[in-house]
């Protein structure tokens, strides 16, 4: 909103020009959100422990973790405000993709929201059913893939990292793979959220490499040299990314170990979600298999695990996702977290290489 009502002004005031610039606005949009998480965490913390709505802890799980029950929860509601004001009052407003990725973020929070609430009114672990949350979060997805699919310029061609001449053009089926890597990314964000810290380090490290992924699809001089999709307006979707980044630094200083609040599900499903969306619309869908591999692990773990155990009666690892499994070798919960992290950090690195190894 801030670029659509200043920025007209700047043949009268010349220092308004700034606006002008996306680098500027993904900037302060990043700075906006942190502060905007970092000054009322610790309100909404202690909204949250008034009303007792603390996380109801698995009794299947690690034992250790018997000690979070009752930390509050729902804290990702914290970073759905972050991001969407942020992210109102510096893109521009008027570009179709930046209501497409609000849409997700608030669509899919609004599924974990009642995930969540359901969660404390029942006092146990568990909220909507399966199936309720995968019919919704589908719908959603829908949603957002068929207005994609008929927006005036858009392609249904896949970039393919490492292959600049192979783009496979899926026409109508590129819905069914849309809604998959939306629905796909945010089951796998929540799936890792399950330890103090562990999911939002990889969502920064995956917002900020799809940051500069989004701004240089939107450039068209950048994404020409690379030989890479120019999207049309696909940086203002740069400044919903920053927004996630600099949200998610703000929720980390309280949800770095030991935690002071969970983002809960209202938290992880529509950063998820929002990621998925954010590579749908950049054309880099297949790169987030990469960029966000920790979450892919952690997601592969439980199906391999579930398989298994239906089909041999035996498990693989001694519980699922994966970072319970280091916890019950012997692993010290930060260290799971930070090991999980300079993976995702080597994982970014190298996709990040792939705008320019094709």
């Amino acid at each position: 909103m801030l670029y659509n009502w200043l920025y007209p002004l700047h043949t009268e005031f010349s220092f308004l020009n700034v606006f002008r610039y996306q680098s500027f606005r993904i900037i302060y949009a990043a700075v906006t959100a942190f502060l905007i998480a970092f000054i009322l965490a610790p309100w909404l913390i202690r909204k949250l422990q008034e009303i007792k709505l603390g996380q109801q802890v698995r009794d299947d799980g690690p034992k250790r973790h018997l000690a979070k029950s009752g930390t509050p929860t729902m804290g990702g509601l914290l970073i759905l405000f972050a991001v969407v004001l942020s992210t109102l009052l510096w893109a521009d407003i008027t570009k179709p993709y930046v209501w497409l990725v609000l849409a997700a973020m608030v669509g899919f929070g609004a599924i974990g929201f009642v995930d969540d609430y359901l969660k404390f009114i029942k006092r146990q672990s568990k909220g909507l059913s399966a199936g309720q949350k995968f019919a919704a979060q589908v719908t959603i997805a829908l949603a957002i893939a068929v207005t994609l699919y008929f927006l005036p310029g858009y392609t249904t061609k896949l970039s393919v990292p490492f292959f600049k001449n192979f783009t496979p053009d899926l026409g109508w089926f590129y819905i069914v793979f849309a809604v998959l890597v939306i629905v796909g990314s945010s089951n796998a964000v929540n799936l890792t959220d399950g330890l103090d810290g562990l999911a939002i380090g990889p969502v920064m490290i995956t917002a900020l490499a799809y940051t500069i992924v989004a701004y240089v699809a939107g450039h068209r001089l950048m994404s020409d040299y690379l030989l890479i999709p120019h999207i049309e307006n696909a940086g203002e979707i740069a400044v919903f990314t920053a927004a996630i980044l600099g949200s998610s630094l703000g929720f980390l200083w309280f949800n770095t170990y030991p935690a002071s609040v969970f983002m809960g599900d209202v938290g992880s499903l529509p950063l998820g979600a929002a990621l998925g969306t954010v590579a749908v619309i950049s054309k880099h869908e297949l790169l987030l298999l990469l960029v966000g591999g920790v979450f892919v692990i952690e997601a592969v773990s439980v199906i391999f695990q579930v398989l298994s155990f239906k089909s041999r009666g035996k498990r693989i690892f001694l519980m699922a996702p994966i970072h319970h499994h280091f916890e019950m070798k012997g692993w010290e919960e930060p260290k799971v977290v930070v090991r999980l992290w300079i993976i995702a950090i080597l994982l970014a690195l190298l996709s990040l290489s792939t705008l320019k190894l094709r």
